[in-house]
């Protein structure tokens, strides 16, 4: 797996819309390969362990496809989901300062202000340029694409 994954890296700095053919046939196979010795080296396991283990297997084996997604299409699934949690982590923190939001029109606002400067970093806009910009009556919109 981690071969398919600096394999899509090089594809995306490449300019790449997908890796090579090879790469990703033995990277499934490699893959597919791993899942059936974990669901024959697991069947029949009685402990709790043993059970997850061969159910992981099983999933693995049954779900490739959603496994191995950022193979296919490296440029809009990535390896991980690290930027999701990234973007998650500020409200966690200010429900642990404060305990929680006091008013669901206050979480809102709050979840839209974060989103707002989380989409206008993503652009390459200043995240204070655009809270000026939006206390000033003209908000930063992205284009539409």
């Amino acid at each position: 797996m981690l071969a398919l994954k600096t394999a899509a890296e090089t594809a995306i700095l490449a300019g790449e819309d997908h890796i090579p053919a090879d790469i990703l046939a033995a990277g499934v196979a490699s893959f597919r390969h791993a899942a059936l010795i974990g669901v024959k080296d697991h069947a029949g396991q009685l402990t709790p362990i043993g059970k997850k283990l061969h159910a992981l297997a099983r999933r693995m084996r049954e779900r490739i496809d959603d496994y191995l997604r950022f193979a296919q299409d490296p440029r809009r699934c990535p390896f991980d989901n690290n930027a999701a949690e990234r973007e998650v982590r500020m409200v966690k923190v200010r429900q642990k300062i404060s305990g929680a939001m006091r008013t669901l029109t206050g979480a809102e606002h709050f979840c839209h202000l974060r989103s707002y400067l989380a989409t206008a970093g993503k652009h390459g806009i200043n995240q204070l340029d655009a809270l000026i910009q939006l206390a000033s009556g003209r908000p930063w919109i992205p284009a539409a694409s």
